[in-house]
This record gives structure tokens, C-alpha cells and sequence, in this order.
């Protein structure tokens, strides 16, 4: 890579408004929750499945600002170009503490919805001036609620006459399974 490629390369990943400096590895995580129940002599049957939440574990790295334009060392002449690993840690820990969902890029991945489940930091001799840091994060499924009208309930002697309509979804009419011998013979 040239020096020209490194300058103007864009950063695609992003968790919310922090864009880290480098991720060394996502680990995306979708799964389907499948029932199961025990009939009879105990064998399972499966029923019902559903969609469990997408979980992403993103290991990345911040940098400090340490750059030639930072003059930061001058204690007030000049302002920080780049924030320093403590900002970037305070930054994580801010979305995490807002509990406002967020939107994360990934490499293979848009997600929307996403709250920061964990932030893990290890500092270590190597690390002192960087921020390498675990986080995780889990997609959560926002509903709409709506009220509706109902009759009082002394209004309610006939049930059926005196209730408000509600939508009460699909109705898929059911085959019935008896046989013409049971029709006819009654049995």
C-alpha cells in the first residue's frame, strides 16, 4: 500500500459515532431459538421457532492522537487533532451508559438497533498508549404499541353484541380431519 492509499483511505467500520482505527476480528452471531417439548414416551417435537436477537463481538483498536500536527504536548498552545485512548474508552462508555440503540458497520454487516451489551479493556506494557478493547453487542427488537377502545364492562351482558370490533389478526380456516364413515354412521 502506498502512502497516498493509507492518507485518504476511509474507515467502513463504525459503532455509532466512534470509527475505530482498526478491528481485528467481528464475530457475528444470528440464531433461531427452536422449541421443543416432550409427547408421549418423551420424544420432542419441535413447535414453534423464533428469531433471537444478532449479536456482534468486535475486537478494535484506537490509537492515540500522537501525531506530527498534534501539538498537544504544548499545555494549551494548540488544541488535539486526535482524541487519545482515554477519550476513545470514555467515548464507548458513553454510548454504552446513553442506552440509546445505535447503528454498527461492519465488514460483512449494516445493523441497526444495536446497544453495547459489554466493553472489555485490557492495558497491558504493549497497550499503555493505545486502546485495544472487546465489545459487544446486541441488536434489540423495538415494537409499537397502540391502544383501542373497548366497551365498560357493565355494557358487556351480551359479550359478542355490546364488545368493539378489534383486529384480531388471520383466521385460516382449519381442515377437519373425520372420515366419511364417521359422518355417515355418526360414529
Amino acid at each position: 500500500m502506498d502512502f497516498l492509499s493509507v492518507l485518504f483511505h476511509q474507515k467502513t467500520r463504525s459503532i455509532g459515532t466512534v470509527i475505530p482505527d482498526v478491528v481485528v476480528t467481528e464475530r457475528h452471531s444470528d440464531m433461531l431459538e427452536i422449541t421443543e417439548h416432550p409427547v408421549e414416551i418423551g420424544a420432542p417435537i419441535s413447535d414453534h421457532a423464533f428469531k433471537r436477537p444478532a449479536e456482534i463481538v468486535m475486537e478494535v483498536g484506537f490509537s492515540g492522537g500522537g501525531t506530527i500536527l498534534d501539538f498537544s504536548f504544548l499545555q494549551g498552545v494548540s488544541p488535539s487533532i486526535g482524541k487519545s485512548p482515554k477519550q476513545f474508552y470514555q467515548d464507548l462508555l458513553d454510548l454504552q451508559s446513553q442506552r440509546t440503540p445505535i447503528d454498527v458497520i461492519t465488514g460483512k454487516r449494516a445493523y441497526k438497533n444495536m446497544l453495547i451489551r459489554g466493553v472489555e479493556v485490557t492495558t497491558d506494557r504493549h497497550s499503555e498508549n493505545v486502546l485495544m478493547a472487546t465489545i459487544t453487542l446486541r441488536e434489540v427488537f423495538i415494537t409499537q404499541t397502540q391502544t383501542s377502545t373497548v366497551a365498560d364492562k357493565q355494557n358487556m351482558s351480551q359479550g359478542v353484541n355490546t364488545s368493539a370490533v378489534k383486529n384480531s389478526g388471520v383466521k385460516n380456516p382449519v381442515q377437519s380431519n373425520s372420515s366419511l364413515l364417521n359422518t355417515l354412521f355418526g360414529g
